[in-house]
């Protein structure tokens, strides 16, 4: 008996303590326990990296794994020991090979602003250049070579920085390119630049939030009359079917080996369809509708505190009969041209383009719906920053089903976006 009740002992929940209060009508998720900022909660078991399941006051049920710490540790209305913007993590991926060899070997993307440097080589002649987040300096380097710009202050906050120098030099372009390590709202130039570039595009376009590195830096060094590239950039939302994904996750458990697994399907839903599914590869044939721009951004008007919440709206006409499985997102942005009257570049990470490391985003609904051509769906989009974790937020999609028959159905989910 006293072995049995040591092993219990050791099995015991977790306490945690809430850095934030939930709100459960923005999450939506089945079975999620609701709690306030500085509530006691006992984690019983992680079954994921984003949910865990808990219990407060004798009421069990899922909670996000970001909105608690280990009660040791937390201080009560007070969590500046940790780093909202996570920067030890996001800028330590940048400083080994992995993503700089995802991004060098997209075609698309890196031929992209090749290009948007190729076709402006005249204009850039002795401009200043601030490549902000340059990784490797691939942008510098072209830069440098394909135009004649004064200088380029080629800007990266991680640790690759050290070998982008060597990469510089390597390149013979040491007279032109000047690597400074630093994050782009603490970095100091010497002189306002002509010419602010970045590649700084996530999932679902604002993702990671790197943008708010890019519009501080405009703030602080564009002058008056500079150019921001990309120029413009606009989030692009469709509905779609996803038979291969639903099949996956969620019919798989009718009838697996001839067993009746059904009972599993809500935990199923639970797991795999609260989250967007990152790397998505939609095929054309699965748009229900045209796809249409539900975000646009103007990268010389748009302001920091912009990026707290965005909105977006929508109105699909069915064109194809089928099942409604869910939105597709992606995005596409622009560089204008610094000739006049010359033509404006642009990068699409949509299905109908070049395939890029972005892919497209899925956001799966909780159940299927029918749709008919004539049917139109409805509603809004929107893009809410984190308030604790700054890299982090959640997209809420509300959607309205008009039917020939006037028959209306409606719907809501949001999907937390974590690192």
């Amino acid at each position: 008996m006293e072995t049995e009740k040591t092993e219990k002992e050791d099995a015991a929940p977790q306490p945690y303590v809430a850095i934030r209060d939930d709100r459960k009508s923005s999450l939506s998720l089945c079975l999620q326990l609701s709690f306030s900022s500085g509530d006691a909660l006992l984690v019983h078991a992680k079954p994921s990296s984003v949910w865990w399941w808990a219990e407060l006051r004798g009421v069990t049920g899922y909670v996000p794994a970001s909105y608690l710490c280990q009660s040791g540790d937390a201080e009560e209305d007070d969590i500046s020991t940790e780093d909202p913007w996570q920067d030890e993590e996001y800028f330590g991926s940048y400083g080994t090979l992995r993503l700089h060899l995802e991004m060098l070997s997209d075609k698309s993307r890196t031929d992209t602003y090749r290009r948007a440097v190729v076709s402006n080589s005249i204009s850039l002649t002795n401009k200043v250049v601030m490549d902000l987040g340059c990784g490797t300096g691939v942008i510098s380097l072209f830069c440098a070579q394909l135009a004649r710009p004064s200088l380029v202050y080629a800007v990266e906050a991680s640790s690759m920085a050290e070998y982008t120098r060597q990469l510089v030099k390597q390149n013979g372009c040491e007279e032109v390119v000047t690597v400074l390590q630093g994050r782009g709202e603490e970095v100091e130039l010497p002189e306002k630049v002509d010419l602010l570039v970045s590649e700084w595009m996530g999932n679902c376009l604002v993702f990671e939030f790197m943008v708010e590195s890019v519009l501080s830096a405009r703030d602080r060094w564009l002058r008056e009359g500079g150019v921001m590239w990309p120029s413009s950039a606009v989030l692009v939302l469709v509905p779609c079917q996803a038979h291969d994904y639903f099949a996956e996750k969620m019919a798989f458990w009718e009838c697996p080996y001839g067993l009746d697994f059904t009972p599993l399907q809500p935990l199923a839903q639970q797991e795999f369809f609260t989250k967007p599914k990152f790397s998505h590869v939609i095929e054309p044939s699965d748009c229900l509708a045209d796809p249409c721009n539900v975000i646009c951004l103007n990268m010389y008007t748009l302001q920091i505190k912009d990026l707290e919440e965005i909105t977006g709206q929508f109105n699909f006409p069915v064109e194809t009969s089928g099942t409604f499985h869910g939105f597709t997102a992606w995005f596409a942005v622009y560089f204008e041209s610094l000739e006049v009257g010359g033509a404006t570049v642009e990068l699409n990470t949509g299905p109908h383009s070049e395939p890029t490391h972005w892919k497209q985003t899925l956001f799966m609904l909780d159940k299927p719906v029918s749709l008919n051509v004539g049917d139109c769906v409805t509603g809004t989009i929107v893009l809410r920053r984190n308030p604790v974790w700054r890299r982090h937020m959640s997209v809420t999609l509300d959607w309205n089903i008009i039917s020939d028959a006037d028959k209306c159905q409606s719907g809501t989910k949001t999907f937390p976006m974590w690192r």
